[in-house]
């Protein structure tokens, strides 16, 4: 998400047995009451499972017919740290939409440090849910602007590769899956991995002379990073690459398409899309407009690799649209099936202030928006069935024996 300033616990489903195969790498789905009985092989058809040169265990798509349903958690402050989410706050978001999370999203931002973020991931996977961590190699929380420090150049220097190797090892002694992205919303100039900062359309700078600049060394350090981490020993990892709806700016050479680093190195497409970010928003486009030519583009691009929606939100308080209305179709049309290739989505839970007028004020906070809440209960309840709230484990070496 791009802005200004950067069931009870009792309810879980995932046991102590269901952990332990976790920890073991079972290549199988850890069934639930729901879907025990129900035969399904723990993967889409068509869809690949993920990719990994390792044999640990990982996440996978759901059964058929299954969505993943994941959140940035948030607090009750104006401005939520996204490094440090707490289990009051899981529960809190849990409680108000009634359902259980099958990831809890946060960030890693390097300017806080660079070891693995241990503390953090484990109370989420001792909470029942799969740790989605994003990956944040930068400076500062302050966006629109080229990074000093963490630059694309200086990545594929090597400058930081004993850290992310490090990264990986804590990782891979972690042990259970991980969800991990870098180069969040690729595809938006609010990110200094954005080829707006590193050549943009230039051509002849990097690599191929016939393609641009900024996409182009974007792919390089993004392999690099993936490639640094798995030498660490990080085979429990699943790869999300993750852009925007839609490309800013909208420049052809600026297409996500062009900082697609491979199917060798993406497990997950994932996708941010967003309604009214702020209360004086106009024009806000329904979830549907804004995904159906993405969504396309994502299927041409990579057919066989399983998406998810990473961040979706609207803010309560829009001149336009309230964010009940913009959340009831959206949900509706995920859990219809509009979009076959979708495996899952994931609300961003945050508020946040954008000047000093307290009434301009984004929040997304389910808690502090009543409706948004009864829409939320109303839906997921709705669909109890199609939720799958124990994650599907694979073992990575099936996926190495085919390549």
């Amino acid at each position: 998400m791009s802005h200004a300033n950067g069931f009870p616990h009792h309810w879980r489903r995932m046991t102590s047995a269901v952990l332990i195969l976790l920890a073991a790498g079972c290549n199988q789905t850890v069934p639930t009451s729901d879907d025990a009985s129900s035969g399904a092989n723990g993967s889409h058809e068509g869809i690949d499972e993920p990719a990994t040169d390792a044999d640990g265990s990982m996440i996978g798509p759901p059964p058929a017919g299954k969505l993943y349903f994941g959140a940035f958690p948030g607090d009750a402050s104006v401005g939520a740290v996204e490094d440090d989410p707490s289990l009051e706050t899981v529960q809190s978001f849990e409680e108000a939409v009634g359902a259980q999370l099958t990831w809890v999203y946060f960030s890693h931002n390097w300017y806080g440090g660079h070891a693995f973020p241990l503390a953090t991931a484990t109370w989420i996977r001792d909470s029942g849910a799969i740790p989605f961590i994003r990956l944040m190699l930068r400076n500062d929380g302050e966006q629109d602007h080229a990074d000093p420090t963490y630059n694309l150049p200086a990545i594929l220097s090597g400058e930081f590769d004993d850290d992310l190797t490090a990264w990986g090892s804590a990782a891979g002694t972690f042990g259970t899956p991980l969800l991990v992205e870098w180069g969040t919303e690729c595809n938006g100039q609010w990110f200094s991995w954005n080829g707006v900062w590193n050549g943009g359309e230039e051509t002849g700078g990097f690599g191929d002379p016939s393609q641009p600049d900024g996409p182009e060394r974007f792919v390089a350090a993004y392999r690099h990073i993936v490639d640094a981490i798995r030498a660490g020993g990080a085979d429990n990892i699943t790869w999300v690459f993750h852009i925007n709806a839609p490309d800013v700016p909208d420049e052809t050479w600026n297409r996500f398409e062009s900082y697609y680093p491979g199917d060798e190195y993406v497990d997950w497409l994932g996708i941010s899309i967003y309604g009214a970010g702020t209360p004086l928003d106009t024009g806000v486009e329904s979830f549907r407009e804004q995904f159906d030519p993405e969504y396309d583009r994502l299927v041409e691009l990579a057919p066989d690799k399983p998406i998810v929606v990473a961040e979706m939100g609207t803010t309560a308080n829009n001149v336009e649209i309230a964010p009940e209305l913009w959340v009831e179709p959206a949900l509706t049309d995920l859990f219809g099936e509009r979009w076959p290739a979708v495996i899952g989505f994931a609300w961003w839970n945050e508020a946040w202030q954008n000047d000093d007028n307290s009434a301009h004020d984004t929040t997304m906070r389910v808690q502090v928006i009543p409706e948004l809440a009864d829409i939320f209960r109303t839906q997921l309840d709705r669909n109890a069935d199609r939720l799958q709230e124990s994650p599907v484990v694979v073992d990575g070496s099936r996926q190495a024996a085919r390549r």
